[in-house]
């Protein structure tokens, strides 16, 4: 991260937000300077995910815990009186669903955003308004990953469960409210549910109507992320030891939180792309520009912008296990060659195939381990990069920024640079999502626009990488073989 003006604390004390990111497999918190937007210190503690086959869950209990160890292990890492502390805000994993009895206490665990199981849900949501209505109605068609789409798989396989809800929750909405009492979301995230139209700014009455769900159970959506969604209260302000009646922003999607830590909104850039490389991999850029393609989701931005968003559910876990199954290391890897892999490991949902599995495809005598590894990465940067063609663009040629875990990895910036022959920035920030939700903290606290504070933060700034001459001939040979596998050889069952 660029380094910041040092403060002289007897002078000038430091004011500080935290902003928590509640992924998949951890939660971080993040102690920002709210002055400089300087990383002052991480806290972090991990989730458990449990389920086979297509089915992922986690306990939002243990997301409430996690956030707790989290903060607890900021704050002491910091140094900083708690008292110092002005403002906090949640970003969390998106789609989840997460069913609540009257107390608020959770009916099951919760169905997470890769949870496979509703695919026929997600397709018979499809059938019953057509795509194109889907497209006009919330920027998005049903897949296996929407709320909606596990909402109606909860009510035909848990019907007593579904019956017994008295709120549904986003897993972001879940945990905000359990800082203020209040059950608040932002139009980023209630955009991933499938119920949300940006069009209208609110829920759509006929899609509620259609998913057997009343407007009540939901989160109410505030303006934006940085809106306050409430205080944090005398009890959770003795969980996490923090002053009571902070403000606490309604937070937002961790894609969308990672938009504001780059600077990316009304406020900064618009229309410059991020690739995020990490369990999934997300493509995505800040736009006024309304989105009309299946291969993306039409998100809100937290600011009032728009967010359309590519997602693959094989990136960097998905290569790693092929490393695995190899006996090499993750960047033991060369061009595939001739091979084309296509890691789709955990079904796929960019192409839409849930019940997919790994392809391999073009062996020879001569095919090495490393062309094998190679092929993986090609396999799943395309999936990607097939994404981004799509996305609503007046800046086609701006650089990539490259973000998440694979940013840090050698073999996969090279093929992402090798195949989109575009420039590639590198943001020095590592903990975006964190640093995003900690930008909306502060607008709460200090009414400032978030996207403007991370531009004045430089929290996107980075090393940017020459572009390279695309390689049209893997991009074709990939495509190629998706394009004739899809969908006979790649689904192993109905």
């Amino acid at each position: 991260m660029p380094s910041r003006p040092a403060r002289n604390p007897a002078t000038a004390p430091v004011s500080a937000v935290i902003g928590v990111d509640s992924s998949t497999q951890s939660t971080k918190a993040a102690v920002v300077d709210t002055a400089t937007g300087r990383l002052l210190a991480v806290g972090r503690a991990p989730h458990t995910v449990t389920g086979q086959g297509g089915a992922r869950e986690s306990d939002p209990e243990q997301w409430w815990q996690a956030l707790r160890t989290a903060v607890a292990a900021a704050l002491a890492e910091s140094g900083l009186d708690p008292a110092a502390v002005t403002g906090i805000a949640v970003a969390g994993q998106q789609h989840g669903l997460v069913t609540l009895d009257a107390e608020g206490r959770p009916l099951r665990p919760a169905l997470l955003w890769n949870d496979t199981r509703s695919a026929p849900q997600a397709a018979a949501l499809i059938a019953a308004l057509g795509r194109e209505n889907w497209l006009d109605r919330t920027g998005s068609v049903p897949v296996a990953s929407m709320t909606a789409s596990k909402w109606q798989w909860l009510r035909e396989n848990e019907p007593a469960t579904a019956a017994a809800t008295a709120a549904v929750r986003l897993p972001h909405d879940f945990l905000t409210e359990r800082l203020t009492g209040a059950a608040v979301t932002d139009p980023g995230d209630a955009s991933g549910t499938c119920w949300y139209d940006p069009a209208i700014q609110g829920y759509d009455p006929e899609l509620l109507a259609l998913t057997g769900i009343r407007a009540d159970m939901l989160s109410t959506v505030a303006a934006t992320g940085a809106t306050r969604a409430g205080h944090l209260t005398a009890d959770a302000a003795r969980a996490l030891g923090l002053p009571a009646g902070i403000p606490v922003a309604a937070g937002t999607g961790d894609n969308m939180a990672a938009a504001v830590g780059l600077g990316l909104g009304a406020e900064g850039l618009l229309d410059h792309p991020v690739v995020s490389l990490g369990t999934s991999g997300t493509v995505f850029a800040a736009t006024r520009n309304r989105p009309h393609s299946a291969l993306l989701a039409g998100f809100a931005a937290t600011d009032g912008t728009r967010l359309p968003l590519g997602c693959t559910l094989n990136c960097t876990l998905a290569v790693d296990k092929v490393a695995e199954l190899l006996g090499l290391d993750r960047e033991d890897a060369v061009p595939g060659g001739e091979a084309v892999l296509l890691p789709f490991l955990d079904g796929e949902r960019t192409p839409d195939l849930p019940a997919a599995s790994g392809l391999l495809h073009g062996l020879r005598h001569d095919t090495t381990r490393q062309q094998i590894l190679g092929a993986a990465y090609e396999g799943a940067v395309v999936a990607v990069l097939r994404a981004l063609e799509e996305l609503p663009l007046d800046a086609p040629d701006a650089p990539l920024r490259l973000i998440g875990g694979g940013a840090k990895g050698t073999m996969w910036v090279e093929t992402v640079r090798r195949l989109s022959g575009r420039a590639v920035i590198l943001p020095d920030s590592g903990e975006l999502v964190a640093l995003g939700a900690a930008a909306l903290a502060a607008g709460a606290a200090t009414g400032r626009d978030p996207v403007a504070l991370a531009t004045e933060w430089g929290t996107g700034e980075g090393r940017e990488l020459p572009a390279v001459p695309r390689d049209t001939a893997t991009w074709d040979r990939v495509t190629s073989v998706l394009d004739r596998a899809a969908p006979a050889l790649l689904t192993t069952h109905p």
